[in-house]
């Protein structure tokens, strides 16, 4: 247990730039506090002691804001940044060098027995407020992005965001833990796709429109007008969906 608080202790400096010496690390790193009184209170509930490991949880909960089951397992060298509104279930497990932040949630769907909180793997990114719920196998190097529900398992070395999560990409590639930031827009991306081929189809109705209106005038001999008020209409159309999907790409 000693080996793994040291662990815990020292991957804050390396993944926190804002850490400058121990003693600020040790008294006012709210997420390392809670992990160091979650294996304590975790070594008491292997042993089947009743009671006090709920008691130093709770406790822990009341002065960091991290709430961990005793029962949960939590690898070594895991860091809870920040913390405030942290849940960690029972069941859950959290590998080695994993990287969770505020808001986090690894909890159930139901009142089923057994397994029902997720297991992340090795050098596990969760971003702010993400929720991992069920039980769920989430794969080594895996990040999920900020706000992102996750309700399926995930493979190794990918990256997952939205409601529901989704895998937007799989590189094999070791994840940086601080980069969660940098995740692509899926929703937007699907989006600019479908205008894309929306416009595509526009063109190719317009130019047989435009050979239906020749057609016409050589019959009567005749000129058609366009209609204004539809350009000015499709227009501002394009001009909000432009504003929506403005820095998203």
């Amino acid at each position: 247990m000693l080996s793994s608080i040291i662990a815990d202790f020292r991957i804050i400096f390396d993944r926190d730039p804002a850490a400058r010496n121990w003693l600020e690390v040790l008294f006012c790193y709210p997420g390392l506090q809670a992990i160091m009184l979650h294996r304590v209170a975790h070594r008491i509930y292997s042993i089947g002691i009743p009671f006090f490991p709920r008691l130093i949880a709770h406790v822990a909960r009341f002065f960091t804001g991290v709430e961990i089951h005793p029962g949960a397992k939590i690898g070594t060298g895991v860091f809870i940044d920040h913390g405030m509104g942290v849940v960690i279930g029972e069941t859950a497990e959290v590998g080695d060098y994993s990287l969770i932040y505020q808001g986090v949630t690894l909890g159930g769907t139901g009142k089923e027995s057994g397994k029902r909180h997720p297991s992340l793997g090795k050098n596990v990114v969760v971003g702010a407020g993400a929720k991992v719920l069920g039980n769920l196998n989430i794969g080594n190097n895996v990040r999920i992005g900020a706000g992102s529900v996750v309700l399926r398992n995930v493979p190794s070395d990918c990256t997952v965001v939205g409601i529901p999560g989704r895998i937007v990409h799989q590189s094999g590639v070791k994840v940086n833990p601080l980069e969660h930031g940098n995740l692509p827009d899926s929703e937007a991306k699907v989006i600019r796709l479908l205008l894309d081929r929306i416009d595509a189809l526009e063109q190719k109705v317009q130019v047989l429109q435009e050979d239906k209106v020749k057609q016409r005038e050589l019959a009567v001999g005749g000129v058609s007008s366009s209609d204004d008020n539809d350009s000015q209409r499709c227009y501002l159309k394009d001009k909000e969906i432009e504003e929506f999907l403005g820095g998203t790409m």
